[in-house]
């Protein structure tokens, strides 16, 4: 569990920021014009910044290092669903949460409060399905009580089977807007996508919602190739003609159990021009680009003279990170501040614990997580490699570490005894970042004080892929038939200022044995980084080690794994 901080009885900041203009406070020395975010304080002295920041977090729980606000909170209901979607659950189903684990409605009721106060103005319900969820209505009732604390909208993202008979008293309740996810208007084919019948029912339940004044009313369809990419302009033609529906293509996107497949993966682009070059050959209507909010994650379009519109959700091949505003909270009550990141913070461990937590305490929690979400999600390929949840269960991680005994919790060393002997090779990178962009030439003229940083580093990681077994506790010791470290000097980027020159490690380990080579190529790569660090010190004391991790492995039982 995450440390609790004590919240601080005043939340002043040293400098706050208002429609841009930055107020001095007494109370600190510290002196901060910021009118352009939080870029102005590199200028300042490093523990400004550092005090700032924290007086930032503690004020702003929800505003991340990066400046993104967020003010839209999704929160899964439930991890039950009445149909099996391919690209959403596995086909043998999922473990599901005892529901005693899972978040009550005054719990729910409580953490939306909490957020709300900080600053959210939209909720989103998501499941699983919601609307299996008994008490569905009277959550939305309570979130209807937080309008004057600033929600402005209440929104429910459903499959629709169930929604004919709940509509009514959900908008009753303060239910705004809907999204309803429906991937093919061919009936056979949506059997086919969702393991199961009822597509009439979810059509009936997209007019009833339009005819019911409910706006906006969004259709969501993952586009997956050979499946029903040919579909697209079907779902414009009779979804946005006549109807004030909007449609969002999805691009298929990679999550447990999915059998995520780059060749599935159909871009937005490519779809868009079907849809373009359709119109323009059968009735010559134009398509209208559309403004989008600040914070949309849809790319908006329409046909020219239809009532409704249609647009694209880019999270593969163009990501919106920069202006991503949401965060979620899972069923079982875990934080989630990015949608792709297997980073969570149980929120429900925190009211529950002996005790309980009050909301100064779960605020520091919120914002010690929303501070730690990264600038953008990983790349396709990467994502692709990622444990993260079965989509069904993200809006219960059933991870098993082998070295801790299920029992008592202890750590213990693996038993390989019936592991066969196989071939092993595995390669790991690390990213040396320079501050000071003249580092890299002293690198290549070898004028470092401490010597040849090359090849000093390169023995370095060598020796210590060899003794990785006495470094890391619990690794076996196994016998190398070859470590190789490539280190490769990149020059600053003189149309980039943030570029100031970096060196890239490449370790690759292999041997012939019952268990590695990770472990062995990840300490090879770290400890090359670590002695480019020991040896440029004193030239860049603001140098940055990052992005270690395994790229490759093959061999074991495992199979292959490769990022490149």
């Amino acid at each position: 569990m995450l440390p609790l901080f004590k919240s601080a009885s005043a939340r002043a900041l040293t400098a706050t920021v208002a429609g841009g203009v930055a107020r001095q406070s007494s109370r600190s020395s510290v002196s901060l014009l910021i009118q352009r975010g939080h870029a102005a304080l590199a200028s300042q002295p490093k523990a400004q910044q550092q005090q700032y920041k924290q007086q930032q977090q503690k004020q702003h729980p929800l505003v991340d290092r990066f400046g993104r606000k967020h003010t839209y909170l999704r929160i899964s209901l439930t991890e039950r669903c009445n149909l099996r979607c391919q690209y959403c659950m596995p086909a043998e189903g999922v473990d599901l949460t005892p529901s005693g684990q899972l978040l009550s409605t005054s719990e729910i009721a409580r953490l939306a409060r909490l957020f709300v106060n900080e600053g959210v103005t939209k909720i989103r319900l998501t499941g699983g399905e919601p609307t299996i969820r008994k008490d569905l209505v009277d959550i939305v009732s309570e979130l209807n009580q937080l309008r004057p604390l600033g929600l402005t909208s209440i929104s429910m993202t459903t499959n629709g089977i169930a929604l004919r008979r709940k509509l009514k008293p959900l908008m009753d309740a303060g239910l705004d807007t809907m999204n309803i996810s429906l991937d093919t208007l061919d009936a056979d084919k949506f059997e086919i996508i969702t393991r199961r019948k009822g597509m009439d029912r979810v059509l009936e339940g997209i007019k009833d919602a339009v005819h019911a004044g409910m706006r906006p009313v969004k259709v969501n369809v993952v586009v997956m190739r050979g499946i029903n990419d040919e579909e697209a302009v079907d779902f414009v033609e009779q979804l946005t003609r006549d109807l004030p529906v909007d449609v969002r293509f999805i691009e298929y996107m990679p999550f447990d159990g999915n059998k995520w497949s780059g060749k599935r993966l159909v871009p937005y682009k490519e779809v868009l021009g079907n849809i373009t070059k359709h119109y323009e050959q059968t009735s010559n209507s134009a398509i209208l680009r559309l403004q989008d909010h600040p914070n949309d994650t849809s790319k908006a379009y329409k046909v020219d003279g239809y009532k409704g519109q249609f647009g694209f959700i880019t999270s593969m091949t163009d990501h919106f990170c920069g202006t991503c505003n949401r965060v979620r909270i899972t069923a079982d009550g875990n934080l989630k501040v990015c949608l792709f990141g297997n980073a969570e913070v149980s929120l429900r461990d925190v009211m529950r614990r002996e005790g309980g937590a009050n909301d100064d305490q779960l605020r520091d929690v919120i914002a010690m997580a929303v501070s730690n979400k990264k600038k953008q999600h990983a790349g396709m390929d990467v994502l692709a490699q990622t444990i993260n949840r079965p989509m069904i269960l993200i809006d219960k991680t059933n991870v098993k570490l082998t070295h801790v005994d299920s029992k008592t919790g202890s750590a213990h060393m693996v038993d390989i005894s019936n592991k066969d002997i196989t071939s092993r090779t595995a390669t790991a990178t690390a990213r040396v970042l320079f501050s000071n962009p003249e580092v890299t030439q002293l690198i290549r003229d070898n004028s470092m004080r401490k010597g040849d940083v090359l090849a000093t580093a390169r023995i370095a990681g060598i020796m210590a892929a060899k003794r990785t077994s006495e470094l890391i506790p619990l690794c076996h010791p196994i016998g190398l038939t070859k470590v190789a470290v490539d280190l490769e000097v990149v020059s600053p980027n003189e149309n980039d200022l943030s570029h100031s020159g970096q060196v890239n490690v490449t370790a690759t380990v292999s041997c012939s044995g019952k268990t590695g080579a990770e472990m062995e190529a990840l300490t090879a790569a770290s400890t090359a980084a670590l002695t480019i660090y020991d040896m440029c010190k004193a030239v860049d004391k603001m140098m940055v080690i990052q992005d270690i991790k395994v790229t490759f492995k093959e061999g074991g039982k495992s199979g292959t794994f490769d990022l490149i």
